[in-house]
């Protein structure tokens, strides 16, 4: 635990921890706010599904095009300006009367102004730290957010069941609004610039590391989203031991990330930490309804997911220019959108099939699969033994004159 405390002693890495966190501490709400929303209106979980759609369909198109936006227009217009419209249409999502094509449209542009907060930080980190701190740095980060997927969907499930849908929307937004510009106004965002990226937009998929991560991160947000989805069958969406399931499985994210943060990353870190992800995930359909079987194998396969999330964002940071940074980013974001949204529909499917085990199953299938792809393409990791696991420079030919 020392590697960290150091860290948070590190001037404003607290502060910009906190901040940030505070402001993607809605979209731990937002899906769920939403579907208690949509469905209480239209009485219909299929609408509530499809909104639901529109809004991930919004957030992946947003990703990598308003990170990218960060290193031609700054960090601050971009956010202020994500931050606003996000905003206004969670006001009009929660306040006016919508009919179902509505709540898709104000759906889809609450998710396609969802600011770039995760590309930002995850730039700034390493103007912030040397070196040797920058792994660690990006392990601690990815197991504080599980706070957002432990906190947020209790937060909301209480407001909006105890007082109303519509203060559970608001709610987040105040979170929005307050966290926002917390981190907006933050010493930190203002002084790095992301220069202007020379690469034509999606260029940067083309560098095997940034695939690579993608690809896992679509795969291990598949895995967690198929659990999700066969824990909620496992007990019904109105008990609370499926609650308290997925808080057990967030929290053994949050172990993991702390206690493995501080390993060095080789080639073989990333199959490794999917390794403990699969072997928990494994175990899970052998007593697919039991509260207490599914507590200890999903803390298992907990273990396993910041510190994979952790070494995904150091393989990145490393393999690309710093100009490149924030889009690879929004890209892997992009990535893992598109796997929790076919992770659920296919566990979704095969659980109306089998029952629970089909949603388990089909964990199991993403888990081993996440483990086999960084497995065989090895040797496109880099091994940041005792290396620098900062963004590459951005470097161009400089002119000399003859005398």
């Amino acid at each position: 635990m020392g590697a960290y405390s150091n860290l948070l002693k590190t001037p404003g890495v607290a502060r910009i921890i906190a901040a940030q966190l505070t402001a993607r501490f809605p979209f731990g709400m937002l899906s769920l706010a939403f579907l208690l929303h949509v469905e209480h209106v239209t009485h219909s979980y299929g609408a509530a599904g499809i909104v639901l759609a529109a809004t991930s369909v919004g957030q992946a198109i947003s990703g990598p095009l308003t990170s990218r936006w960060m290193g031609s227009w700054g960090m601050r217009p971009v956010l202020a300006l994500t931050l606003t419209v996000c905003l206004a249409s969670l006001l009009v999502f929660a306040l006016a009367p919508l009919t179902l094509p509505l709540f898709m449209v104000v759906g889809f542009l609450a998710g396609l102004s969802v600011p770039p907060i995760q590309p930002a930080v995850r730039t700034i980190y390493p103007k912030m730290v040397n070196s040797t701190q920058l792994t660690p740095l990006f392990s601690l980060d990815a197991s504080a957010q599980e706070i957002i997927w432990v906190a947020g969907p209790v937060i909301t499930t209480f407001v909006g069941t105890q007082v109303s849908t519509v203060a559970a929307i608001l709610v987040a937004a105040a979170f929005l609004i307050g966290g926002g510009l917390w981190f907006i106004f933050s010493p930190e965002v203002g002084r790095v610039r992301i220069p202007r990226s020379k690469r034509s937009f999606g260029k940067v998929l083309t560098r095997p590391t940034v695939l690579l991560s993608t690809l896992t991160g679509f795969l291990l947000i598949g895995t967690c989203a198929a659990v999700e989805a066969g824990v909620i069958s496992a007990f019904g969406d109105g008990s609370p031991n499926s609650g308290f399931v997925l808080a057990i499985f967030a929290i053994g994210s949050l172990a993991g990330g702390l206690a493995l943060g501080h390993l060095p990353v080789g080639p073989w870190a990333l199959p490794l930490r999917l390794l403990i992800v699969f072997v928990g995930i494994v175990l899970t359909p052998i007593m697919a309804t039991n509260f207490w079987w599914l507590c200890l194998t999903l803390l298992i396969a907990g273990i396993g997911i910041a510190p994979a999330l952790a070494t995904m964002f150091a393989i990145v940071s490393s393999s690309v220019r710093f100009s490149d940074t924030a889009e690879a980013y929004g890209w892997a974001g992009t990535g893992q959108l598109i796997g929790a949204a076919i992770g659920s529909a296919i566990a979704g499917a095969l659980i109306d099939r089998m029952g629970t085990v089909g949603g388990l199953y089909v964990a199991g299938v993403f888990a081993l699969v996440g483990v086999l792809v960084p497995t065989v393409f090895k040797r496109v990791l880099p091994d940041l033994r005792g290396s620098d696991a900062s963004p590459l420079a951005d470097t161009e030919p400089v002119p000399i004159q003859a005398s």
